[in-house]
């Protein structure tokens, strides 16, 4: 086995102490997510001071629009950097380059193609959406200005992933803090009209926001060739951007069902938002704040489930599946303690933080409370089952993450609120978030624990026609990652 890669940043993540060197990949990410919350949460308030309420209500139905929209094609990338991970384990570099060319090929046609629908059938998808007619043009501008800027957040994104699937999550922390800054510091300039900028209202806010991604996005794609990273594509490799029939098979049957995943949490928060909608501006701006508030909850859940993907796809590359369970274990205990900190933390301080978005006197606030008591805990299992979702898909195992997911979405969490509404109001929405999560992490540890998933196999397909040679050691030790 080789020793850790000597180029800054990068980390072997098959040998080592399993809860420090998960703990210091994790750290670097959840960093990453702190940035990107405090981004949404720094222009909401913009958009809250100097836009109102109304314009809050607009943002909120926006980006879950564009959460959407990014599902279709995030699974691809999610796909991609399996094989990368999974790729560097086994010391193949050649292979971590054609997985991550033939993602990029992939992923940023779809986000053009998604962009231009977006921009089309803004109109039509807010109206599904129950938007409210005050709300309407808000959204409108907003949403529409965001969609153009998908495409590089979708390269910022899958570069991130990427370099985190070689074991580099300190670069894409830097980055993100590029965009951070630009984001929130170009917010009140474009919304209203400082030095000498034309004044925007909301759609300034999202002009930001296209800005800054494309300035991380292409300073991140420049440091990944100055600083020539394994991912980095020269010569004929860039032929890989046009994938074989072969490896965009193997993409494309791993990445639609995870893909498909971040669609059905997507539709269900739609159908959420829309339920939401029609309890009033007040309720809607209420929870607006409560996902700003949330976001931050979910931060650690999301930073240990990157780091325990990225390094169970390495160690299954390398066969060590004795170490897969073992970060399993320590990803879940490190998820509960982290998350039920930041739960016990928001809650305790949620009226001061919710007032910098509304107002100390908004009457939203009183509603806002009450959604974080109710349902705000529920992120504590849902980082759990995070865990085990993110070890599973790092062997290709994709469809029983899915239909697990669909079943806690449908018919426990949106089917409890459907058949409750009548008899608990609003209150059955907020309960059936903890409803959802506990149903899907039962089923998750089941089948972590019986399920098939270790029997999986992914790999990068070869450039000849000849079939790969399979591993003789553990049923898919040498795979491919996720990140």
């Amino acid at each position: 086995m080789a020793s850790s890669p000597t180029r800054r940043g990068q980390r072997d993540l098959t040998t080592g102490p399993i809860a420090m060197t998960l703990l210091a990949f994790a750290l670097p990410t959840l960093g990453s997510n702190i940035l990107q919350s405090l981004n949404g949460s720094i222009n909401t308030i913009w958009v809250g001071r100097f836009l109102g309420e109304g314009a809050v209500a607009a943002t909120a139905n926006a980006n879950t629009i564009m959460f959407l929209m990014f599902a279709l094609v995030f699974g691809f990338g999610m796909a991609s950097t399996i094989l990368i991970g999974q790729s560097m384990g086994r010391r193949d570099v050649e292979a971590a380059r054609r997985a991550f060319g033939a993602s990029i090929g992939l992923v940023m046609g779809g986000a053009v193609v998604v962009a231009a629908l977006g921009w089309i059938f803004t109109p039509d998808i807010l109206r599904v959406l129950a938007t409210p007619p005050t709300v309407m043009p808000l959204a409108l501008a907003y949403l529409r200005v965001i969609f153009l800027g998908l495409p590089a957040s979708m390269l910022l994104v899958l570069l991130s992933m990427a370099l985190r699937g070689i074991g580099d999550s300190i670069t894409p922390l830097w980055f993100t803090l590029l965009s951070v800054l630009l984001d929130s510091g170009l917010n009140p300039v474009f919304i209203r009209g400082w030095f000498g900028m034309p004044a925007m209202g909301i759609a300034g806010s999202a002009t930001a926001t296209l800005i800054s991604a494309h300035v991380a996005a292409l300073g991140l794609l420049a440091y990944v060739y100055l600083r020539d990273l394994p991912i980095r594509l020269r010569g004929h490799e860039l032929s890989y951007l046009i994938p074989s029939l072969a490896l965009t098979r193997t993409i494309l049957s791993k990445g639609l069902p995870m893909g498909a995943q971040m669609l059905v949490m997507s539709v269900a928060a739609l159908t959420m938002t829309g339920l939401v909608n029609r309890y009033g501006i007040e309720t809607t701006a209420a929870y607006a704040v409560s996902l700003q508030l949330w976001a931050y909850i979910q931060m650690p859940a999301l930073a240990v489930g990157a780091a325990v993907s990225s390094m169970a796809a390495q160690n299954i590359g390398a066969g060590f599946w004795d170490r897969v369970d073992r970060i399993t274990r320590a990803g879940l205990i490190f998820s509960a303690v982290l998350t039920s900190t930041m739960v016990v933390a928001i809650i305790a301080f949620d009226r001061p933080v919710m007032g910098l978005f509304l107002g100390s006197e908004s009457p939203a606030i009183p509603i806002a409370r009450h959604i974080q008591v109710l349902a705000s805990w529920n992120f504590i299992v849902f980082g759990m089952t995070m865990v085990l979702f993110s070890t599973v898909r790092a062997n290709g195992a994709v469809w029983a993450p899915l239909i697990m997911l669909f079943v806690a979405m449908y018919p426990v969490r949106i089917g409890f609120a459907l058949l409750f509404q009548p008899t608990m109001g609003a209150d059955a929405l907020w309960w059936s978030f903890p409803l959802g999560s506990c149903a899907n992490f039962v089923m998750g540890l089941w089948y972590y624990r019986y399920g098939g998933w270790r029997s999986e196999r992914l790999v990068v397909p070869a450039e000849r026609a000849e079939e790969q040679v399979p591993s003789s050691a553990e049923p898919a030790g040498r795979l491919h990652p996720s990140g």
